[in-house]
């Protein structure tokens, strides 16, 4: 694989990646999850003296005993050879094959090769491949050719790589499995292939319009898309074509978005959701309710246009925090928590139902599943985090709809004596609010792909809202609240805001963030999200209203909801970025439009 020694793996390997994570330092897989699957390799390949711990050892010896491991290169359309890893089941009875398009990193199929003999230990095929394009430049697990980003060469690449299997493993069905970048093209090659020939679709931190993931309320996600730049195995110039390496610096300079929006489209599941449908492909569905790549509301949208048998689970978290572990070297013996192997478990037996027709639960669970953030408990470990004892409350329901009972309407006004507002069941108006535009503040949303994984393990990052930058902000919250029994409000849904805006230049980004303010001043983020408004007259009022992402939040008895409203978080696009000054944006409340946020209750 590299000309490096075969790394040892350890029971603390394994543990580094049940207790921290797939994501490494930047934006970077673990160490931990890049050694275990080398070690895996190298022992499935006979190399001798590979150091794996019993549980990885025993598995990868079941594995050599039952199947045949092969490392094809696989021809598409236009001779681009796709990296491949297959399993081959040898009892010569009918098999299904799992196909793992693997996620957008620089090694390709190779993270995540424990699942892949898990898979095998399950009774699948299994056919993992590099997307075209994704790949350190002499890895094994590269492929060749330019990265298509989703669009209709990966979804050709998928039919090439069915019609192999086909070949090489005669299956006795096909489906789906993907991760991320996977997991997007999963459900395109299912939704475009000729033949129909795919039979399930499991998409974990998935997409659902890659256009709105990326770009929304006039706001670019500019820190995701260039951390996937980062994150191909090469430089720009050496991974895309040039149409595609323009289109990339257009998005990233705020230039022809209109094109930008259309390529993206192209390259979403909500688009081919009517071949979906009328296929009537079973679809498996994961997201994070603080998911800095692929934000939940899209993924929400495109689940509800499904009509076919579908799951959604809604995870603590962000990006591959629920789901990667188990991928990646979960051993069931040392779990640190329970729930930690639950988000990979079900995608499973999704695949054993509709795939090996196991007769399993899959039929009875409710479409939704949504676990509320940080309902679960924890105690505190040496070196200051804490470990979960008990897992957070999962909420099912027969429809999204079902998720949002009720709403409550809180109307901001203007200052008080401590420089904030409050958050208050009357409407008020003749007030305004100025702030500062275009500083960083210690307002945030947290660390792309970092923070909700601490989340996902017990850790959400604290906020301390008296220390938030008054010039360059607003804060508005209400008085402590009560309610029946510990839960002062049950948060679930998109929140609204509506607010007018006036800005001294003509373009304003204001981000909007929900914070539970604990008794003693601290705080956690239960969503946010940004909107640029531009082609603005300056120093003059619009009225502007947009949904923050949709959350599953109790807010206890005697927290406050706190309401900040900034222009600059490092994840997203500024309407000032070019200028070399602080701008002012005035925010008031007019009678007919006066400001307020709603709030979905369940």
């Amino acid at each position: 694989m590299t000309s490096d020694p075969t790394p040892s793996v350890t029971e603390a390997t394994l543990t580094d990646i049940a207790t921290n994570g797939v994501w490494g330092p930047g934006h970077s897989v673990s160490q931990a999850v890049v050694d275990v699957s080398r070690a895996l390799l190298a022992s499935l390949q006979g190399e001798e003296g590979v150091e794996l711990p019993p549980e990885l050892s025993e598995l990868v010896a079941e594995v050599q005993r039952i199947a045949t491991i092969a490392l094809p290169r696989i021809a598409t359309h236009d001779g681009v050879r796709l990296s491949a890893f297959s399993i081959k089941l040898k009892d010569g009875a009918p098999h299904p094959v799992v196909i793992v398009p693997a996620g957008w990193n620089p090694y390709g199929w190779l993270p995540f090769l424990y699942a892949y003999l898990k898979l095998a230990q399950r009774g699948y095929h299994v056919l993992a491949y590099s997307p075209r394009g994704i790949g350190i430049k002499g890895l094994l697990s590269t492929s060749e050719g330019f990265i298509d980003v989703a669009g209709p060469n990966d979804w050709s690449d998928g039919s090439s790589v069915i019609d192999y299997v086909q070949e090489a493993l005669d299956p006795s069905r096909i489906g789906f499995l993907g991760v991320s970048y996977g997991s997007g093209i999963s459900q395109l090659v299912a939704a475009n292939d000729p033949a129909n020939r795919v039979s399930a679709v499991v998409a974990l931190s998935t997409w659902g319009n890659l256009a709105t993931s990326l770009y929304n309320n006039g706001i670019r996600h500019l820190e995701a898309v260039q951390a996937l730049i980062d994150f191909t195995g090469g430089p720009l110039e050496e991974k895309f074509d040039e149409e595609t390496q323009r289109l990339l610096k257009n998005f990233l300079n705020g230039r022809d978005l209109d094109e930008v929006v259309e390529w993206g489209t192209v390259r979403s599941p909500e688009t081919h959701v009517d071949q979906t449908n009328a296929r009537g492909i079973p679809t498996f569905i994961s997201n994070t309710w603080h998911e800095t790549l692929f934000p939940v509301n899209p993924v929400v949208d495109l689940f509800e246009r499904l009509a076919v048998p579908k799951r959604l689970n809604l995870w603590i978290g962000d990006h591959g925090a629920p789901e990667g572990p188990g991928m990646a070297g979960l051993v069931l013996a040392g779990l640190p928590f329970p729930g930690l192997a639950v988000p990979t478990r079900e995608a499973y037996d999704w695949l054993d139902h509709f795939l090996l027709g196991v007769d399993n639960d899959v039929p009875t669970w409710p479409a939704v599943n949504s676990q509320s953030m940080f309902t679960y408990q924890t105690v505190a470990i040496p070196g200051g985090t804490k470990l979960i004892t008990v897992p957070a409350r999962r909420e099912t329901y027969g429809s999204w709809h079902e998720v949002t009972t009720g709403s409550e309407t809180w109307h901001l006004t203007g200052a008080d004596d401590t420089s904030d507002g409050t958050l208050t069941d009357k409407p008020t108006v003749g007030w305004s609010r100025e702030f500062a535009a275009g500083a960083l503040t210690s307002c945030v949303a947290g660390e792309l792909l970092k923070t909700g994984q601490q989340e996902w393990f017990g850790n959400p990052k604290s906020y301390e809202p008296a220390k938030f930058e008054r010039d360059q902000l607003l804060v508005w919250s209400t008085d402590p609240l009560t309610g029946s029994g510990e839960v002062a409000r049950r948060i679930r849904g998109a929140a609204t805001m509506r607010l007018t805006v006036r800005s001294s230049i003509d373009a304003a980004t204001v981000i909007a963030y929900l914070y539970d303010v604990a008794p003693d001043g601290t705080a956690r983020i239960i969503t946010h999200e940004p909107l640029t408004v531009t082609d603005l007259t300056p120093n003059v009022n619009t009225t502007v209203s947009w949904n923050l992402q949709a959350a599953s939040y109790d807010l206890p008895t005697g927290h406050r909801i706190a309401l900040v409203v900034n222009s600059r978080d490092p994840l997203y696009s500024y309407a000032g970025s070019d200028l070399p000054a602080l701008t002012t944006t005035t925010i008031s409340s007019v009678s007919g439009n006066e400001a307020k946020l709603e709030l979905p209750l369940g």
